[in-house]
């Protein structure tokens, strides 16, 4: 977010954060949709939205697309990474501040071990292809983010919902990035869409320190590596969908044909 704010005053754009509907459910109904892609069509030029949304299809609602950016990460690291997020101080203070009389999980729950939690089958930390429900919101399908809002892509490591995700990517995402790849990535951004992202990674590089210690959970223990095993397996075509974003990342940053830029 840092980025996009310094970068704001040197690209002539504006950033939002906050769109015009409250919460964020999985998937949303044909009414919010239209609500949804009116106000993103009605944003002026030199607009930046940046919010928690599947995809939305603009032709649906005879509205022009915006330009489709995105980032991936690693399907496991990313369900890691919410697990200790989702017990930080950080969101819950966010959470409470906004519903003062919500449900207070109990000590246990701030205190259980991910290891443990995956070894020994609590509900929360497993991860079983084809299914709907969660014991606990947790983010898992990466791929929704970019299938939409059909319930087709709602079922966990769906092979319809990557194919969906993948089609969707390759015909309205300008760049789909990753921070584990971050030169590449800005670089792509910088050269495909310069109109927002020219010099960002100069702007990066000044802010790096920051900017790389900002999201960062210095607290989090270590994952020990047959857990990570046991969780891939269950991860088969989100990580199929993972790949094919990195790969086209990859083949977009290769076509600039930049030799030892990054």
């Amino acid at each position: 977010m840092e980025l996009l704010q310094r970068m704001a005053p040197l690209n002539d754009m504006t950033v939002i954060t906050v769109g015009p509907l409250k919460g964020s459910p999985r998937t949303r109904k044909f009414k919010e949709q239209r609500i949804h892609a009116n106000w993103v069509a009605d944003l002026e030029d030199g607009t930046i939205y940046i919010e928690h949304c599947n995809w939305l299809d603009f032709s649906k609602f005879n509205l022009p697309k915006p330009i489709y950016i995105n980032l991936v990460r690693d399907p496991v690291e990313r369900m890691i990474s919410w697990f200790f997020y989702v017990r930080g101080a950080y969101k819950n203070a966010i959470y409470f501040n906004k519903n003062p009389d919500g449900e207070i999980k109990p000590p246990e729950w701030f205190k259980k071990d991910f290891n443990h939690c995956v070894r020994s089958g609590d509900p929360e930390c497993q991860y079983v292809p084809h299914t709907f429900n969660d014991r606990e919101g947790n983010h898992k399908r990466q791929s929704l983010f970019f299938c939409g809002h059909d319930n087709d892509c709602l079922p966990f490591d769906s092979p319809y919902a990557i194919h969906m995700a993948k089609l969707n990517v390759d015909r309205d995402y300008a760049v789909v990035g990753t921070w584990e790849d971050t030169n590449i990535t800005l670089t792509v951004f910088e050269k495909y869409i310069p109109r927002f992202f020219k010099n960002s990674r100069t702007v990066y590089n000044m802010n790096i320190d920051r900017l790389q210690n900002r999201n960062r959970n210095n607290r989090k223990p270590k994952i020990d590596s047959d857990v990570k095993d046991l969780m891939r397996k269950n991860f088969t075509n989100e990580y199929d969908f993972y790949y094919f974003c990195k790969q086209r990342l990859y083949k977009q940053y290769l076509a600039l044909k930049l030799g030892n830029y990054i």
